[in-house]
């Protein structure tokens, strides 16, 4: 729904600010408000509308970071596996992975079995499958789409995925406000204010309204991933001064179910430059990437390169020969900067994956309250937040209470029976079979209170009026449950950051007008709005460069 921000907020005693609202900052501003401290998060855009949106969607361990020796990378990352599992089982699901292996490749059959060995031994405990090595047959058997020249065997292991992985931050965030955090998003930080010698909060903008307002705290965290050394020039420090992000580029690519497209995900090692990608069934289809390129260019439109996307179809094809993909076939893709620590030479594969949290008062005792997270992955968010509050604690002089993130699940996290509770669902909800399980997925134990949304207007109970809304199963009522209880404030956050349906095959251009609608006539939005929604969400999806679009433009141009 609409917001208003107060104009005595600079009043407000916030113990502590937390700017940028992707995984790890909504991960912080959740345990610190379970933990009583009075938290303000704020972020220039949506709620995961940077890095947390371009992730290559998975919960994993890092099996590639054995080679540069990162074991306790691993370990920590398998332990938080474990414990998302358990916290957001409708977010968070076991998936098998194959790593095929060839003649000549960079890494070996005892290579890879080394790592599965060392894998296993660090995911002590874990709920999942140890690994199996499979024969040169039992992969063809497995997954006969392979390409077969040169195959010696293969490994079959498990990780973790999210489908959504902006519904693990969303998530996050809605849990920070009820457990009394301020929730900002569209609260563009422009500059940190500094008294006697130290860093005491910040001055912000209300993207919507233009309104400009202050917020004080004795700790500010700044987690603005890319954007971090954007958020330290608002302390007025010289550009060049102690750079601290080094950004690299990962794209993506969607694609329909292809001839030879595995059950299974594949994690292989691309014959031109040896760097491991994946092919991902992801959310009805397959997900391909990532690139890992060196990045200086907008951080605010980040999109595909053509040679990216010719890379990932062409380095799919050959490992399985009868996709036959082209470039007609890429639905969409996507692209982000991952916001690693500054390193301008060498290997980008070799920079370290492990957060870094930086008291800038180590260094510069001017900067004191100013805490910076450099890097950070979608799987140990939970133990960075855990870190960084209790460093937040000490800050202020207070011992740490007890963080309980690992136990408290998230609002659609359910620790009990979740299948039990699906299967009860899915027979009182009234929905057809596909679209009980959807709401599943999205929402958790909370897609009973989204289907209450619909009140006694029973239209709200049916997918929308478009098209293919057949086909994206969007509900009115969700997007009567993401502006009401989950913080979204634009269209774009309905379509692309709660209800997911921007992640469809036709990036959401098919619902976008009734949705919409729905805000019209429930919401009480003016035709006006409505279409500038509509207009300012399709320019957004420009940058995934969506079939839609393109089959849309040669229509045009015949």
């Amino acid at each position: 729904m609409e917001r208003e921000i107060p104009q005595d907020i600079r009043e407000y005693p916030f113990d502590l600010i937390v700017i940028g609202a992707g995984i790890n900052g909504a991960g912080i501003a959740r345990d610190a408000a379970m933990r009583g401290l009075k938290a303000l998060l704020l972020d220039k855009e949506d709620i995961a509308g940077g890095t947390t949106s371009w992730s290559t969607r998975l919960i994993h361990g890092g099996l590639r970071y054995l080679e540069h020796y990162e074991f306790p990378l691993v370990h920590e990352s398998l332990s938080e596996r474990e414990k998302l599992l358990h916290i957001a089982p409708h977010l968070v699901k076991p998936l098998p992975f194959v790593v095929p292996i060839y003649e000549g490749s960079k890494r070996g059959p005892r290579l890879i079995q080394l790592g599965m060995y060392a894998y296993d031994l660090l995911s002590y405990g874990s709920s999942m499958d140890r690994h199996r090595m499979l024969s040169r047959e039992e992969v063809l058997e497995q997954v006969p789409g392979l390409n077969a020249e040169g195959m010696v065997g293969a490994a079959l292991y498990y990780d973790g995925q999210t489908e959504y992985a902006e519904r693990l931050a969303v998530e996050n965030a809605v849990s920070a406000r009820e457990h009394g955090a301020y929730v900002l998003n569209y609260a563009r930080v422009d500059r940190l204010v500094i008294e006697d010698g130290a860093v005491r909060g910040v001055e912000f903008t209300d993207v919507l309204s233009g309104g400009e307002f202050a917020a004080h705290a004795p700790v500010t965290v700044n987690v603005a991933g890319p954007w971090v050394d954007a958020v330290l020039r608002g302390a007025d420090r010289p550009a060049e001064e102690e750079r601290m992000i080094g950004g690299t580029k990962g794209s993506h690519i969607v694609v329909d179910a292809f001839p030879g497209a595995p059950n299974e995900a594949l994690y292989v090692e691309a014959r031109a430059d040896g760097r491991p990608y994946f092919i991902v069934p992801w959310n009805g289809r397959y997900l391909i990437g990532t690139t890992d390129f060196r990045y200086d260019g907008d951080l605010d439109y980040v999109s595909a390169d053509e040679e990216e996307i010719y890379y990932l179809i062409d380095e799919t094809n050959y490992v399985i020969p009868e996709a036959d993909l082209t470039r007609e076939d890429v639905l969409f893709t996507y692209s982000g900067v991952r916001p690693l620590p500054y390193q301008p030479e060498g290997s980008t594969s070799g920079v370290t994956r492990s957060h870094i949290i930086h008291d800038h008062a180590s260094g510069s005792p001017e900067m004191e309250g100013l805490v910076s997270i450099v890097g950070g992955k979608l799987t140990t968010y939970r133990n960075l937040s855990r870190q960084t509050v209790d460093l937040v604690y000490n800050k202020l002089g207070t011992k740490p209470p007890k963080c309980r993130t690992a136990e408290v699940p998230l609002p659609g996290g359910f620790t009990d029976d979740f299948q039990a509770f699906a299967a009860r669902f899915r027979m009182e909800s009234g929905l057809a079979e596909e679209l009980a399980t959807r709401l599943l997925k999205l929402y958790g134990i909370r897609a009973p209170e989204v289907l209450d949304m619909a009140g006694n207007d029973l239209s709200l109970k049916v997918p929308l009026t478009s098209p293919a809304t057949a086909e994206t199963g969007l509900l009115g009522a969700e997007v009567l449950f993401a502006f009401r209880h989950e913080l979204a404030l634009t269209l774009s956050d309905v379509l692309l950051r709660r209800s997911m349906v921007g992640m469809g095959p036709k990036v959401g251009l098919d619902v976008d007008e009734a949705a919409a609608e729905v805000a019209v006539k429930h919401l009480g939005w003016d035709r006006d709005r409505a279409d500038r929604e509509v207009r300012d969400f399709r320019d957004y999806v420009r940058r995934y460069k969506p079939k839609q679009f393109r089959e849309a433009g040669a229509q045009k141009a015949g």
